[in-house]
């Protein structure tokens, strides 16, 4: 069996991500971000997934997602009805799960080459 190493045809990758600290590429980040595939924002000003607005989504959106996967820490959290249907309204996706999965997931759909953006909680 032949292995080879396969690089991501994107700029940033996740390593991991729990509900303290993610590993992008080989940055130690501590604060909540925005992550797409060839864009890292940091410092993003949430810290509830539970209380999270459609302004809050601004810098997600200004990216122009088909799909938006937040990442709402370490334990599973959904943003208000609300916000769910502004981004749906919008056409755009929204999945929350926990800040691993929502790693996992990133990778995948950006290796895929899809238009996804991420935001990850992080210290809640």
């Amino acid at each position: 069996m032949l292995l080879s190493l396969e690089t991501p045809d994107h700029e940033f990758f996740l390593r991991g991500a729990d509900g303290r600290v993610a590993l992008v590429n080989d940055r130690r980040i501590e604060r909540s971000f925005v992550l797409a595939p060839n864009r890292l924002i940091e410092d993003w000003a949430v810290g509830d997934v539970r209380t999270l607005s459609i302004d809050d989504l601004a810098p997600l959106l200004e990216l122009q997602p088909e799909l938006i996967v937040l990442g709402c820490g370490a334990s599973q959290a959904f943003p208000p009805p609300a916000t769910l249907a502004a981004c749906l309204g919008r056409g755009i996706g929204l999945e929350s799960m926990t800040n691993a999965a929502a790693a996992r997931t990133f990778n995948v759909l950006a290796g895929e080459g899809r238009r996804v953006v991420a935001g990850f909680v992080l210290g809640a």
